[in-house]
């Protein structure tokens, strides 16, 4: 018998909380029966495996982001708009550092189709028509945003720039400027 008060919801919860706690890695049906204090069996009604809790683990750190991200480009353009974007990924991982590797899954076609990830796509092209660029130039630059955002975050978070007087976020705050300055001028080499 399944014990009350578990739903698939407040399992996937449970196991996004567990993530920043422990690490997205070692999160799996049997920690989170634990967890709860139940038998690995009794979850198997709301989850199929240790991968479909993850997956529904990264697609609520997708749906999230994508608020966060959402709610702060409001109104926002140009190196505002770029700087808000960026800020929000620096955040999300800083507070939630096993959802925000969670959100880096690799997702089967169609669930990545049907996932928050395609606002993600849609909001980093918006931010990009503000830099009036044109294909295949937005298309690289998507990728290089993603890149210097998730790349700079995961050094970040590892306590790669932790060695060094200058300050991260000034660093940081250099990268944007130089991003913006670069979109605005254009990406064609």
């Amino acid at each position: 018998m399944v014990r009350a008060g578990l739903t698939t919801e407040r399992l996937t919860q449970a196991g996004a909380d567990l993530a920043d706690e422990v690490g997205f890695e070692h999160v799996t049906v049997s920690a989170l029966a634990r967890r709860f204090d139940v038998k690995v069996a009794s979850l198997y009604s709301h989850l199929k495996s240790s991968q479909d809790l993850k997956t529904k683990i990264a697609l609520l750190a997708l749906e999230e982001l994508a608020d966060r991200a959402a709610d702060a480009l409001a109104g926002r353009s140009g190196k505002d708009a770029l700087t808000a974007f960026a800020n929000v990924y620096r955040d999300y991982a800083r507070e939630h550092p096993g959802r925000y590797a969670a959100a880096r899954l690799k997702l089967d076609p169609e669930t990545a189709a049907a996932s928050a990830g395609v606002r993600h796509a849609q909001m980093t092209r918006a931010i990009l028509r503000g830099y009036d660029l044109t294909e295949p130039d937005q298309t690289h630059a998507v990728r290089m945003l993603g890149s210097v955002f998730h790349g700079y975050v995961s050094l970040e978070l590892a306590g790669g720039f932790s060695h060094t007087a200058v300050d991260s976020q000034d660093s940081w705050a250099w990268i944007l400027d130089s991003l913006d300055a670069l979109l605005r001028n254009g990406t064609t080499p």
